[in-house]
């Protein structure tokens, strides 16, 4: 199971996925320095240490590395939900209280998941919840591995 990405790993890997495309250190830098002051070698020691542990991959463009990521940040995401969901000595009770800090909406989105996983949805829903998970894959990197 993956541990939480740090704070700067996490700003990293926004962009990463959000960009959906190989990336160099430069890049990444220049976006990040509109938020905070930081050097390239900060960058490209987190980008580096992302690397090593296999959340992107990279190849070798002229002098730099470009940088594309392993997985989604939809996976990422649900691989921390169930790793904390499977340390809980009452995973039923720890998923009710996780249920009743949703919203409706999120709530409803994540039945229509379940509809989905279970293949009870039907035309036009099916779509529209297929569309969303596409939509989410697509926006975090398009890849369908998982970590």
């Amino acid at each position: 199971m993956p541990r939480q990405l740090g704070e700067l790993e996490d700003a990293v890997m926004t962009r990463v996925w959000q960009w959906n495309r190989p990336v160099t250190v430069r890049e990444v830098l220049e976006d990040l320095q509109q938020e905070r002051s930081i050097a390239y070698t900060t960058v490209m020691t987190v980008m580096d240490n992302l690397h090593q542990k296999g959340w992107v991959r990279r190849e070798v463009d002229g002098r730099a590395y470009r940088y594309t990521s392993v997985s989604t940040r939809a996976a990422y995401s649900a691989a921390l939900m169930n790793e904390a969901w499977s340390k809980s000595d009452n995973p039923a009770a720890a998923l009710v209280a996780f249920f009743g800090m949703m919203s409706p909406e999120q709530r409803e989105a994540l039945l229509a998941a379940v509809r989905l996983v279970q293949g009870d949805v039907q035309g036009e829903v099916q779509g529209e919840v297929q569309g969303q998970v596409q939509g989410d894959q697509a926006a975090d990197g398009g890849t369908s591995a998982e970590r």
